[in-house]
């Protein structure tokens, strides 16, 4: 069963215009699949490396062009993807060679984490690549193989397992293979490239996060919670926002003194991935989380929604010291819009401070009876 993704036309458009593309996201994302369909259209002159292998990565560190060119076959080849290239030592160097001397051939590489292929592109090749996230499935996506009553009906058991390419497109053992998903994939490249050496305070972290989705998060607590300083705690986020396992709103603040300035929310890119790391994959019915499960859900998937459709928005939470506040704001093109998500009421207050403060600003119920217009 193939679901196509919705960022593939995006890619497909950057194609042949100059420049490097780069494909983010995190490892049994679907990238692989992915690049594999683009380079389907271009069978006959194009080719696929795969940089876990050793004899690759070899062929592609610390080469001069001429060696790159006898290597790919630059000149005569007309798209040729790069997988997994963050493997490859000074990967941004042999790009760069790549993009100066051979500009008619297109270049996809593709990274299971920001960490050492951001850092090593980012000045390599400034002006020379486009950049691409790829997530999980979307809501949007499974449009494709579901009716919109199929997925109502499935929308409980996305909230619980998630949307990794793997769950959803498996049928037995969903359990087993998530929390094999959370615990080593996902591990994988954090624990490899940035020498982390204690791995039980990343997981700590983790399941410390993963029950505070939905609240503010001080990196004072967190600290003091698993038993490490908070410049440690910051460094691992930051360490897992680049692996694409979680995000972050930042407090909105402008026009109240009482406004929240400091405090920042953390979400999981996948609900499945959080619930495996707190070991509970019940029911909703059998749960205390499900509001908190519903606002990760749903950002989540406002998130993939937006990256799909190559929208550039600031996103935040707003709330004041006496705890009065709104889920989610959204800003674009200097438009504010507000969202409260609630999994099964049908009214909510605004609070009056808010809308005070910001009168032309209506504030949208997201529930399981409207969520469609929110994600697709």
């Amino acid at each position: 069963m193939l679901i196509n993704r919705a960022i593939q036309n995006n890619i497909e458009n950057a194609l042949f215009k100059g420049k490097i593309i780069i494909i983010y996201g995190p490892r049994q994302i679907g990238k692989t699949t992915l690049v594999k369909q683009i380079t389907e259209k271009y069978l006959e002159n194009s080719a696929y490396f795969n940089c876990d292998e050793p004899d690759i990565r070899e062929s592609l560190t610390n080469k001069t062009s001429t060696e790159l060119n006898d290597f790919l076959n630059l000149k005569q080849t007309q798209l040729i993807v790069l997988d997994e290239a963050q493997r490859v030592r000074n990967i941004g160097i042999t790009l760069k060679l790549i993009a100066d001397n051979f500009p008619e051939t297109q270049i996809i590489a593709t990274g299971s984490s920001s960490f050492d292929l951001a850092n090593e592109i980012s000045e390599p090749l400034t002006g020379r690549k486009n950049e691409f996230h790829l997530h999980a499935f979307s809501l949007e996506e499974l449009k494709q193989i579901y009716s919109e009553i199929e997925i109502d009906r499935l929308l409980e058991n996305r909230m619980v397992f998630g949307m990794y390419p793997e769950i959803i497109l498996k049928k037995d053992d969903l359990e087993k293979s998530l929390k094999s998903l959370a615990r080593s994939y996902l591990y994988k490249d954090v624990l490899q490239y940035q020498n982390i050496k204690n791995p039980e305070i990343l997981e700590k972290l983790l399941q410390a996060l993963a029950l505070q989705v939905g609240s503010e998060v001080s990196y004072n607590e967190l600290a003091g919670t698993i038993g490490v300083d908070k410049n440690t705690v910051a460094n691992y986020i930051q360490i897992l926002e680049k692996a694409f396992v979680i995000f972050r709103l930042n407090p909105f603040s402008r026009n109240l003194r009482s406004e929240i300035k400091k405090l920042r929310k953390i979400y999981f890119y996948d609900n499945g991935i959080r619930n495996a790391l707190i070991n509970n994959l019940n029911p909703l019915n059998l749960r205390q989380d499900n509001g908190a499960l519903w606002e990760n859900f749903m950002l989540s998937e406002r998130v993939k929604y937006s990256n799909n459709h190559s929208l550039d928005k600031n996103l935040y939470f707003w709330r004041t010291r006496q705890k009065q506040e709104i889920d989610f704001l959204e800003e674009e093109n200097g438009v504010l819009s507000a969202f409260e998500f609630k999994w099964k009421k049908d009214k909510f207050s605004v609070p009056k401070a808010f809308s005070d403060a910001y009168p032309d600003v209506k504030v949208a119920l997201v529930n399981r009876k409207n969520y469609k217009k929110f994600v697709m």
